[in-house]
This record gives C-alpha cells, sequence and structure tokens, in this order.
C-alpha cells in the first residue's frame, strides 16, 4: 500500500512539475512576442525626439533634449496634412464600400444555395494565396484604360477589391453563426430581405462588421505599393507614400522619418487599440460555425 501511495505522489507531482514548466514556458513565449512587437515601436518614439548624431552614435539611449524639431521638420519636407486628407478620404471611403457590399454578398452566400456558390468560395479562397505584387500589372493596365489612373477614385476601387476575400470569409463566418430563427421571424412579420438585412441581421452581426471594417481601413491605411504606382501627383498620394521625402540616395533625415512614421502609424494603432475587444469577439463568435 506504502508504495502505491507512493507512486501516486509521483506521478502527481511528476504532473504538476510539466504543468509548471508548460505555464513558465507559454509566459515566457507571449512576453517575447509582446517585446519583439512593442520594442521596435518604443525605440522609434524615443529615436523622434532625438538628433541624427544621437541616433547614429547611441541608438539605444534615450534623448539628451526633448524636442519636436523631428515632427515640425516632417510637416517641412513633405506634405504630410495633405496625404493625411488624401489617407482619411480613401480609407474610409474604401472601408464603407467593401464592408456594405460584400456583407451582402456574404450574407447571400451563408444563407442561400445557388448555382456556382463552391466554384465562388474556391475562387475568392485561391485568391487569398495570390501576392499583391502579382496584381500590380494587371490592376495597373485596367485603372489606367478607364480613365482613373492618378485619382482617388482608383485607389478606392482597387483598395475596395482588395479586401474583398478577406471580408467575405469574415462575414460569412460570422453569418453562418447566427440562427436562422430570428430572419424567419422577420419574414413572418412582413420584413422583406433587404428590410431583414439592415434592421435584423447588421445589428446581430454588429461585432463582425466592425472587425472586417478595422482590417479594410488598416488595408487602405497602410498600403504603399499601389499608392505610388497608380498615383503620381500630391493632391491623390497618400500616407505611406510620405515617407519616401525622408530617404535620398546619400543622405537620410532620420529624425523626421522616424516622427514622421510615429505620425503614420498611431492612427492604426488607436484603432486597433480601441477596436481589439470586437475583433476578437468576432473571430470567436465566427469560428463557432465558420
Amino acid at each position: 500500500m506504502r508504495s502505491l501511495a507512493t507512486k501516486k505522489n509521483y506521478k502527481s507531482e511528476k504532473i504538476r512539475g510539466i504543468r509548471i514548466f508548460t505555464s513558465s514556458f507559454s509566459i515566457l513565449f507571449q512576453l517575447i512576442i509582446v517585446a519583439i512587437s512593442i520594442l521596435p515601436i518604443v525605440w522609434i518614439f524615443f529615436s523622434s525626439f532625438k538628433t541624427n548624431g544621437e541616433i547614429l552614435n547611441s541608438s539605444l539611449s534615450l534623448p539628451k533634449h526633448w524636442n519636436f524639431y523631428g515632427y515640425i521638420n516632417a510637416f517641412k519636407i513633405s506634405p504630410l496634412h495633405k496625404f493625411y486628407a488624401n489617407s482619411i478620404i480613401i480609407a474610409v471611403t474604401s472601408t464603407i464600400l467593401n464592408v456594405f457590399f460584400v456583407g451582402m454578398a456574404s450574407y447571400v452566400i451563408a444563407r442561400f444555395n445557388f448555382k456556382f456558390k463552391k466554384v465562388i468560395l474556391i475562387t475568392l479562397s485561391l485568391s487569398l494565396f495570390l501576392p499583391m505584387t502579382s496584381l500590380i500589372h494587371p490592376v495597373y493596365m485596367t485603372i489606367n484604360k478607364i480613365g482613373l489612373y492618378d485619382t482617388k477614385a482608383g485607389l478606392i476601387l482597387v483598395y475596395t477589391a482588395l479586401g474583398l476575400p478577406t471580408t467575405l470569409f469574415l462575414l460569412n463566418s460570422y453569418f453562418l453563426s447566427i440562427p436562422k430563427d430570428i430572419e424567419e421571424a422577420a419574414y413572418i412579420d412582413g420584413a422583406g430581405f433587404f428590410r431583414t438585412f439592415i434592421q435584423i441581421i447588421v445589428p446581430v452581426a454588429r461585432p463582425g462588421f466592425a472587425t472586417a471594417a478595422v482590417l479594410q481601413f488598416l488595408l487602405s491605411w497602410n498600403e504603399f505599393l499601389y499608392a505610388i504606382v497608380l498615383t503620381n501627383s500630391k493632391e491623390n498620394r497618400t500616407i505611406p507614400v510620405a515617407l519616401s521625402y525622408f530617404t535620398s540616395q546619400f543622405s537620410f533625415n532620420y529624425t523626421s522619418l522616424f516622427a514622421a512614421i510615429v505620425m503614420v502609424s498611431l492612427p492604426s494603432i488607436i484603432l486597433f487599440a480601441l477596436m481589439q475587444e470586437q475583433v476578437v469577439s468576432s473571430l470567436t463568435a465566427g469560428s463557432v460555425k465558420g
């Protein structure tokens, strides 16, 4: 009996040790990921208050004198205010169009059976694996032929299409998690398809729409390649393109560059911080039946 009790104690201690090791390793791994994500942002923020000499000589130290020279000079080097306005117009408009139209398409795909439904889903699934750079030539030729080169409308159209697959699958999985009884009750009360979608489905699927809107806004706000290829004037270029103004062939204005990076990245960070609960709840709900 004593040997059996000793074996049980040994097994329980071994299991407890494995759990402690696993939890410790998990915490350490999470801390490493957090450090990798946050430290570059913190370093860029502190460097935006340094001079070029301080950045080159002591890149990891704190600024000796805190000043806003980099931020003031950033507006002198490039028209950040104009690029900011362009980015807001393009990102907000493309987000509204993408979420509205793709939302209705996702609802139809999730709720109805029709011919070529699987073909559409497979085609869109394959489009997720296409790198954005592989589409740049056909997109450029198309935008140029329809007369939307160097226009905000051209970028809005392209960004709305680029976010289509992600928004479709995100909202489709969320709609599948909503019980059909809600819609059937609305149809019995005399509501039509469009009214049911706007007044019933959209409020219920608000977390899903919020997540899709956040992802689409971040895509439109941070995208650089199409913004620089499909535009050539300050009147239509977006904020990521402004960073190219701070580098030249033989010199770098690191202070102003880091200040511009902070101003470019800040809206994305604030938006995601405010909407992170919606994003997490939507992804969790959408994974139930997706």
